[in-house]
């Protein structure tokens, strides 16, 4: 134990405890800067764009001047920040017009965008709007026309369209609503969405056939999952309509769809995502086979997008550049945690689990590792699954993922131990709090305010119980969407 816990009380350590790992948190956050990412990926030289990491889809330098016209496009949480980053860097010239969709619209606009306020973790109307506009943009590109999409999670609610015309906006909510709280993962959903949609499952680049692209992410999916990155709007599709009704069995939704949802997927002709037909060829993105390269960080790709062209030439001149990923707040918050003097762990394993089988697991890892590791970090990143109620409360999969774990912590009465779990975009389900900390005093401190942590974890009512003990975590919006960050700290003698 550091000189500074050996001389407080039992109550104090536990309070700095739960700020070493906030402060992991944040500090993690603020290392993985988009404007920092950008720069070592992509660079302007002049009328030049230079891509500088090498092995990624399409040519290493894009000459604007070889196109009249310049489209931007950004979708999710974070475009506002993507689009600023870009226009920050990219010179003066005609012909650039484009579109932002995101759930909080940044302060400065640039006359050349419209933008919209998306709604999230629900779509709006503002959310049609923006996919009509964008749409419409999109028909007026031609070969001499490059579109620049910058795309981060949150974008399959923010952003979307039906494809069936007479399915409404309330239809569409409840279609989103029903799909978060089945408890599938968020590849499973979005494998849903993205049949759904008119502008998801690389349709906005098969609006855009003769243009070239470049897509830049920022995803908050897992690596080998990107084309699950907002549903996947400029990628081509390797779902298809059978796994669609497998995943609509498998959490049997049809009854819980609204009857027009409902009768679209039950379509005979129901359509296949753009290049679902050239399966064997679609079946790898750019990225599938990457690995991570251990002097960057990045990762690096082994097959270019114009050899997945199959039959679809919409994505012959589709390039691909991931900004930032998981993979990078978790390396940054083991460096920071490192620092502090912790011997860190990281176990990445319980990525789409069901929470409390994710909280079972970190629990009993936590535990063996602290046998011989007394000032301990684990670290896991990714995201949990929840099945909720019909009734359920105020909370998200990161607070309800920490009070799964404080019945676990109520058995170490004395140790000097916490549980960290917040999201990297500052939000956590219906809730402003970006997630949670609990030690072994929670469950007592809670049924002191009156609180039956059981009942709380049953009705997915964690936020009112850690926000009446000052547990939870608010730090409001981040400007970053890279998943969930969970930190199990424990400083002993």
């Amino acid at each position: 134990m550091t000189s500074e816990l050996r001389s407080v009380s039992y109550a104090t350590k536990l309070e700095q405890l739960h700020q070493q790992a906030l402060d992991i948190f944040q500090g993690a956050l603020a290392n993985c800067n988009i404007a920092s990412a950008f720069d070592r990926r992509l660079r302007f030289n002049g009328q030049i764009l230079q891509r500088l990491i090498p092995g990624g889809s399409g040519p290493q330098t894009i000459e604007l001047n070889a196109y009249k016209r310049i489209f931007v496009i950004a979708i999710g949480k974070v475009a506002g920040p993507m689009l600023e980053t870009l226009l920050n860097r990219m010179p003066r010239r005609k012909g650039l017009r484009g579109i932002c969709c995101s759930n909080h619209l940044p302060h400065a606009r640039n006359w050349r965008f419209r933008y919209f306020e998306g709604g999230h973790p629900l779509p709006n109307y503002a959310s049609t709007l923006a996919a009509r506009a964008t749409l419409n943009l999109l028909k007026k590109a031609r070969k001499d026309t490059l579109v620049i999409f910058l795309i981060s999670g949150g974008g399959s609610a923010i952003f979307d369209l039906p494809l069936d015309p007479t399915i409404t906006l309330e239809e569409m909510i409840t279609f989103h609503e029903t799909l978060i709280s089945c408890g599938a993962t968020i590849t499973e959903i979005n494998t849903l969405r993205k049949h759904f949609s008119a502008v998801k499952a690389g349709r906005l680049a098969l609006a855009a056939p003769e243009a070239a692209k470049l897509s830049i992410l920022l995803p908050d999916v897992p690596l080998h999952s990107l084309d699950a990155l907002a549903s996947g709007p400029t990628t081509p599709d390797h779902t298809t309509v059978k796994d669609v009704h497998n995943l609509i069995e498998k959490f049997s939704l049809a009854n819980k769809f609204p009857a027009a949802v409902r009768r679209f997927f039950e379509r005979e002709d129901l359509p296949e995502s753009p290049g679902t037909k050239g399966r064997k060829l679609f079946s790898r993105l750019p990225w599938a086979e990457a690995m991570l390269n251990p002097k960057t960080g990045y990762a690096r790709t082994t097959t270019s997008a114009a050899s997945l062209s199959g039959e679809e030439p919409a994505f012959r001149d589709s390039m691909y550049e991931v900004l930032l990923s998981s993979h990078d707040l978790i390396e940054s918050a083991r460096a920071l945690a490192e620092a502090a003097g912790y011997t860190t762990v990281v176990d990445n394993s319980c990525d789409d689990w069901d929470y409390a089988e994710a909280a079972r697991y970190l629990m009993e890892r936590f535990d063996e590792l602290r046998k011989t590791n007394k000032r301990l970090c684990l670290l896991s990143a990714g995201e949990v699954t929840v099945t909720l109620p019909p009734n359920h409360g105020a909370g998200g999969r990161n607070q309800q993922f920490v009070l799964s774990c404080v019945e676990k912590l109520a058995a170490h009465p004395g140790e000097v131990m916490t549980v960290f779990s917040a999201g990297s975009d500052g939000t956590d389900g219906n809730t402003e709090a970006a997630g949670a900390a609990a030690d072994p005093t929670t469950r007592a401190r809670a049924k002191a305010f009156g609180f039956a942590p059981e009942r709380s974890l049953a009705e997915f009512d964690a936020c009112p119980l850690f926000t009446s003990l000052g547990d939870a975590v608010y730090i409001g919006p981040t400007g970053h969407n890279l998943r969930d960050l969970r930190i199990l700290l424990s400083d002993e003698e």
